[in-house]
């Protein structure tokens, strides 16, 4: 796909505020593998190709396997997810998809029996940044593939 718009150049105060947002995200104390992959999660539900190369990219530098990254997409039939990790992708597909279902009660019920107050307003927030960076990717299309780990 062809690059349509270099979204940093052209607002470079926004790209410099979602920047902050992920750092005190990634400073949240929720776990980083967990946020790679929820991050994961929510790209691949949205199609976000350069997010999911991003994301799997700093998984694997983070110590995630193969196995793990390759079965996300069926996490509820793979047997290597722990329960918080569940709880949290169950959660991550309610709000991604909140035009279906609007982030049941039942989902809720389940994140809360693994997460705080403080944990489930920090996943929800990051949960929404994904969302976001998808959107942009999305919409603007930068390059796919030439992400290397830990370069954000």
């Amino acid at each position: 796909m062809e690059v349509r718009l270099d979204y940093v150049k052209a607002f470079p105060e926004g790209y410099q505020a979602m920047l902050h947002f992920e750092h005190v995200i990634r400073q949240s104390g929720l776990e980083p593998l967990l946020l790679e992959l929820v991050k994961i999660r929510a790209s691949q539900l949205n199609g976000c190709a350069f997010c999911i190369d991003m994301h799997t990219k700093d998984a694997r530098a983070k110590g995630e396997t193969e196995q793990r990254i390759y079965a996300l997409n069926a996490w509820r039939e793979a047997p290597f997810f722990t329960a918080r990790e569940r709880a949290a992708l169950a959660w991550t597909e309610a709000v991604t998809n909140i035009q279906q279902g609007h982030a049941p009660a039942l989902v809720y019920m389940e994140l809360r029996k693994e997460f705080d107050d403080a944990d489930v307003a920090k996943l929800t927030w990051a949960i929404g940044v994904i969302n976001v960076w998808n959107r942009i990717a999305i919409a603007f299309r930068p390059e796919v593939g030439k992400y290397e780990a830990g370069q954000h």
